[in-house]
């Protein structure tokens, strides 16, 4: 290791000694310091100081539940405890316990953040935080943005190829630029490891499930300077409505290349397909409402079984580069292309006729293609002002994007809910839109993280982004294009104390570009979102655990409504989101690993084009939200090696959307409860995974759409595992 430049301080009469770190170590408060007594004419001989200190930490740096680090929210190897924000970090370790498949599910314990907004989806997930969507601009791998203009696409991310998964709330535009007001989901996949490690696990389970999955990593040569990873899946299964499936083939390479200690390039790549069909949309009568046919079962298929399809194939190759010039300076740089595209076809029903057992149904198709390529360059300096230390980030990052849309809308034959008989024929849709859009983001970032003596946390940041779309109609010819510029900032403090209390503030900006133009013609200014933040973060000192305590204050505005004479989209929307989120992990010696959450929420909309819209609370967003799991294994004896798992998560009622008038479809709440049963007798584990224990029937969500209309939440499902580790 490269010795240390160290010096004599001279301080309220007693000397310190200063010596400086590695990178990303100074603002972690490690400095080393000796107090001693002295006289301006004594002398003092320094011994050698040797710090041991790395930053090269990989991505799940972790015990248990309990996360030490997260890069989201700063782009740099910040300790959460003095990080001013409230973050989750959803740990391969959690994952693994409840056996999670979609990305959905790895969410569900996490505050803040809803992620089955419509219950049963198979197609991709659903992402709210806060209250508000961020579906198509909230979703994150490694740090790069995955791009999805107008649904022209959807992303349903594999969680058994994460490392762990990084939820920042509230504005996070300095550092990423067009994103989402309520937050954003960052998954890392995971990275090649030097040292050797192999898992094949085999599945099956309800509906017919049958998984294989596969995951190796291991140095490639004695000097251990390459090294690779290979991790796949392969499912086929059935899901809780007929004539839905849900397969999936999953490969991931990946390669790590470090030909010294200050420069690592890591290679990340994924293919992955996915055959399925839409979630099922039924009728209120029958659900939340009666039917005098009675009620709608949760396995009907409201679709035609040779027309419906969802079939989604994605490519993604990318680069991971980072270079230490010296333990002050410090340059990344990531990359990555991606490929997607979407077949869907869906027949669903319209309206429930008279006889409240016929529906009139349409057939929608959907086919679009997204190519997108993003570029984050980052330098970061580590320097001292007196004795303030500064991390310096300063970067400039890009993103493009290309989707094509194609899509038709027709009418389809009637069905009847009750006793459906499929196979009628389905007459061509026309099309209604064929377009292209290409969208161009570069923005210009800095960010400076301060510590000042030994306990104060400082954080300024501030970004210009410059935003470009061009759309061209296909099917008339025409052209159009808007820019946008925008400036957005932030601003945090932190006090860490050496209790382990870190009480903290923010204040942070949102951007987001408003796609299209108003009946004039003239282009939407962009979406802006403002949040406050206050809370206090605690990691007791003689134990692994962390817990949040957050109270926010969001608004966001210049979102587009439809005008109530015209039906055409107006820039007059506001909404405002306020609450308190509590989040508690733990990690302990004795086998236990736990989280819990609670997220109270009020969400309302303040400004619309709909008079009656004014004060009525946010559509899907529950007022409550309660969390709690365990998971237990047996340290020694002889039961050593037997586990128990087990989790309660409880959903707050809320207000299905009303088309510009008043919520007046209220959803009940609901409790749910998951469990697990597991034993590791090396080197096989052994597992049992059930999820809404009770089968719980229950309405996700309803909706107005012609009619009203709801979605069900995820019946019970049971899994059993078996994994050989060598």
């Amino acid at each position: 290791m490269p010795k240390k430049k160290h010096h004599l301080k001279k301080n309220n009469g007693h000397w310190r000694l200063v010596a400086w770190l590695p990178l990303g170590a100074a603002l972690n408060g490690a400095v080393i310091a000796a107090d001693t007594k002295l006289t301006d004419d004594s002398e003092i001989t320094l011994p050698d100081v040797k710090v041991e200190a790395k930053n090269d930490k990989p991505a799940d740096d972790h015990n248990g539940y309990v996360a030490k680090t997260s890069s989201a929210s700063t782009k740099t190897d910040t300790p959460l405890l003095e990080t001013p924000q409230s973050i989750s970090v959803v740990t391969d370790d959690q994952m693994e316990a409840q056996n999670v498949s979609t990305m959905a599910e790895a969410l569900r314990y996490t505050p803040g953040v809803q992620s089955e907004t419509f219950g049963f989806e198979p197609r991709f997930t659903w992402i709210r935080m806060r209250g508000f969507d961020a579906t198509t601009s909230g979703l994150y791998r490694d740090g790069l943005k995955l791009i999805n203009p107008g649904f022209a696409i959807g992303y349903s991310l594999e969680p058994y190829g994460a490392e762990r998964m990084e939820v920042p709330r509230g504005p996070a535009s300095v550092l990423y630029g067009q994103a989402s007001a309520g937050g954003l989901v960052n998954y890392v996949s995971k990275r090649p490891t030097f040292d050797p490690f192999r898992e094949i696990k085999f599945e099956a389970g309800s509906f017919d499930r049958l998984q294989g999955e596969l995951d190796v990593s291991g140095a490639m040569d004695d000097a251990k300077i390459v090294a690779y990873r290979v991790t796949g899946l392969v499912r086929d299964s059935d899901t809780q409505v007929d004539y839905v499936p849900d397969n999936r083939i999953y490969v991931a390479p990946a390669l790590t290349w470090k030909p010294s200690d200050n420069t690592t390039v890591t290679f990340l790549s994924h293919y992955q397909k996915d055959q399925t069909r839409a979630s099922q949309r039924y009728p209120i009568e029958g659900t939340l409402k009666a039917n005098p046919n009675g009620s709608i079962p949760t396995n009907r298929f409201n679709g035609e079984p040779d027309v419906d399809t969802y079939q989604r194939e994605e490519f993604a190759l990318g680069y991971l580069l980072e270079h230490r010039f010296n333990q002050a300076v410090s340059f990344r740089q990531n990359a990555r292309y991606y490929n997607n595209d979407v077949d869907d076809r869906t027949v669903y029903p319209t309206a429930l006729l008279a006889d409240q057992r016929t529906v009139s149904r349409a057939l929608y198709e959907s086919f679009g293609k997204v190519e997108g390529f993003n570029l984050d360059n980052q330098a970061q300096f580590n320097f001292a002002t007196g004795s303030v230390l500064h991390t310096v980030l300063s970067g400039i990052d890009f993103q493009h994007v290309d989707s094509h849309s194609l899509q038709t809308f027709g009418s389809a034959p009637d069905l009847d809910i009750f006793n459906p008989v499929y196979g009628t024929t389905v007459a061509a849709a026309p099309v209604f839109k064929n377009a292209e859009v290409v969208q161009d983001q570069t923005g210009l970032y800095l960010q400076d993280q301060i510590n000042v003596d030994k306990n104060w946390r400082v954080m300024l940041g501030g970004r210009y982004d410059m935003a470009e779309e061009q759309s061209y109609n296909r099917l008339n010819g025409s052209r159009s294009s808007q820019s946008d510029d925008q400036a957005t900032g932030r601003a945090g403090l932190v006090y860490a104390a050496d209790n382990g209390l870190a009480p903290y503030f923010s204040y942070a900006q949102s951007f987001l570009p408003s796609i299209g133009t108003d009946v004039n013609g003239n282009t939407f200014k962009p979406e802006t979102g403002e949040q406050y933040e206050f809370g206090v973060k605690y990691q007791p000192k003689n134990a692994d655990s962390f817990i949040t305590l957050a109270y926010f204050d969001l608004t966001r505005d210049n979102f587009l409504t439809s005008d109530p004479a015209t039906f055409a989209d107006v820039q007059r929307g506001q909404a405002h989101s306020n609450g308190v989120e509590l989040e508690g992990l733990a990690s302990l010696g004795n086998g236990l690993n736990l989280t819990a959450s609670y997220t109270y929420l009020e969400a309302e909309v303040t400004k619309s084009s709909f008079a009656d819209e004014v004060g009525e609370p946010l559509e899907y967003a529950p007022d409550h939200k309660a969390t709690l799991w365990a998971d237990y294994t047996i340290p020694a004896g002889v039961a050593k090696g037997w586990g128990l798992g087990g989790g309660t998560r409880y959903i707050g009622s809320s207000y299905g959307s009303s088309f510009g008038a008043r919520n007046t479809i209220k959803v009940p709440d609901v409790v749910l409860f998951d469990a697990a049963v597991h034993y590791n007798f090396k080197p096989f584990t052994f597992a049992v995974n059930l999820q809404n224990v009770l089968d719980e029937e229950y309405v996700a969500t309803a909706f107005t759409s012609g009619g009203e209309f709801v979605t069900f939440g995820s019946r019970r499902v049971v899994t059993g595992s078996i994994k050989y580790s060598f």
